[in-house]
């Protein structure tokens, strides 16, 4: 019994594509499983400590009151607010989770709403008798609320509210 080559190159060929298509299918299976465990992941709510109505408040409390320097969405409004500025003072910066605001505790936060930034080389006013403390925990939960899950966990795990 002789096998033709063309029989052998066949076979060769077939059992080659069957291991290709098995590998493959093994790579595709392998690839969903992280994605979807990639979206369980970032479907997953990370709890927040202020609630929606306190974020609706700091809405308001912010556009009156801080979105004149911080901008409306606490982007900031120069582009670079590590610069200081002609008078030697520092800009507003950014509260929006892309500068340093969520390196500092919810303690520190309210001590700046409430005496200010020119201890720390800015011109904030003082809000400690312009704003109630309702007031003043609204406005940090409205910026807090355009920060991503991953910068308050960041803040959380740095001292967050303690």
């Amino acid at each position: 019994m002789m096998i033709s080559l063309s029989r052998i190159l066949f076979t060769g060929l077939f059992a080659l594509a069957l291991i290709a298509c098995s590998e493959q299918a093994s790579v595709s299976d392998s690839s969903a499983s992280m994605t979807q465990a990639a979206n369980s992941a970032s479907a997953s709510v990370v709890s927040r400590w202020y609630s929606d109505e306190q974020q609706a408040l700091g809405s308001e409390v912010f556009t009156q009151n801080c979105a004149v320097c911080h901008g409306a969405q606490a982007q900031g409004t120069v582009e670079d607010w590590r610069a200081r500025l002609d008078d030697g003072s520092f800009p507003p910066p950014p509260l929006n989770g892309s500068a340093h605001a969520w390196h500092h505790p919810q303690e520190i936060l309210l001590q700046v709403v409430n005496y200010g930034g020119e201890s720390l080389g800015g011109k904030m006013p003082a809000f400690i008798d312009v704003l109630d403390d309702a007031e003043k925990l609204a406005a940090i939960a409205y910026f807090q609320s355009f920060w991503t899950d991953d910068i308050y966990q960041q803040w959380m795990q740095m001292g967050g509210t303690n």
